[in-house]
C-alpha cells in the first residue's frame, strides 16, 4: 500500500503568511520612521523665524526641478506615503484578526503581556490615524484655521499658520496627545520591526533593540513637541 506523504506542514502556509505580513509591516514601517525624522527636523526650522520656516517649506515644492515639476517631488513623497500607508494599516487589520482568532490557544500570561502590546498599538495607531487626517487638514491642504475658523493659506504663509495654531491651547494639547500616541507607538513598532529582522536573536541584541525604540519615539515625538510649545509661551511668534 503507498503511502501518502503531507507535502506541507500543518500550519506553515500560514505562518509564511504572518512573517510576510510582519516584514511588510516592518519595511512600510521604517519608510513612516525615516519621513517623521526629516519631517520633525523641518519642523524645528521655525526656531529660525518666518523666513527660514517658509523657505523651507518652498524648498520642498521645488525639490527635483527642473526635471520634475514644480511641488512633482513632494507629491512622488506623498503617493510613496498613501501607498505605504495603506498597506501598513491592511497588514495590521489582517494579524489582529489572525491574534483575535488564535488568542484561545495562548496561555493566561502571555494573552496579558500580547493584549497589552496589541492595544497600545492597534488604539494608538487609530488616534494618529485621526490626528492625520485633522493635521492634514489644518496644514498641507489649509482649509481649517482653528484660530479663526476660515480657510487658511498652508501654501503662502505656513509659518504664520502654525503660529496662529499653537496660540490656541488646546490644539496645542490635541498635537501633544498625538506625540504620545506617536512616541509609543513607534517605541513598540521599533522594536517589532527589529525583531522581524531578525536583529533581536540574543538577550544584548533585544536589549539594543529596545534602547533603539526609546530613542526614536523620545527624538521623534519630543522633536514635534518643541515647536508647538514653545508657540504656546511665546517662544515663537
Amino acid at each position: 500500500m503507498a503511502v501518502t506523504r503531507p507535502t506541507l506542514v500543518k500550519g506553515s502556509q500560514g505562518t509564511r503568511s504572518t512573517i510576510a505580513l510582519k516584514i511588510t509591516m516592518a519595511a512600510s514601517g521604517t519608510i513612516f520612521i525615516g519621513f517623521v525624522l526629516l519631517h520633525m527636523y523641518g519642523n524645528l526650522k521655525a526656531f529660525g523665524g518666518q523666513d527660514s520656516f517658509n523657505e523651507y517649506a518652498e524648498h520642498l515644492r521645488e525639490l527635483g526641478e527642473p526635471m520634475l515639476p514644480h511641488a512633482g517631488a513632494l507629491w512622488v513623497i506623498r503617493l510613496v506615503l498613501i501607498v505605504s500607508l495603506v498597506v501598513h494599516v491592511w497588514a495590521a487589520a489582517t494579524l489582529w484578526k489572525r491574534a483575535k482568532s488564535a488568542r484561545s490557544t495562548q496561555y493566561v500570561g502571555r494573552k496579558r503581556h500580547t493584549a497589552l502590546s496589541s492595544n497600545t498599538m492597534r488604539w494608538g495607531g487609530i488616534t494618529i490615524l485621526v490626528f492625520l487626517v485633522w493635521h492634514l487638514l489644518n496644514f498641507t491642504i489649509g482649509k481649517i484655521n482653528p484660530s479663526t475658523g476660515d480657510t487658511g493659506d498652508a501654501a503662502g504663509d505656513p509659518y504664520s499658520l502654525m503660529v496662529d495654531t499653537f496660540d490656541l491651547w488646546w490644539m496645542t494639547l490635541i498635537y501633544l496627545v498625538a506625540m504620545v500616541a506617536l512616541g509609543l507607538h513607534l517605541h513598540h513598532g521599533t522594536w517589532s520591526a527589529l525583531q522581524t529582522l531578525g536583529f533581536t536573536g540574543t538577550a544584548k541584541s533585544r536589549t539594543r533593540a529596545k534602547a533603539a525604540g526609546w530613542v526614536v519615539a523620545i527624538v521623534v515625538a519630543g522633536g514635534f513637541s518643541l515647536v508647538p510649545l514653545a508657540t504656546l509661551v511665546g517662544i515663537i511668534e
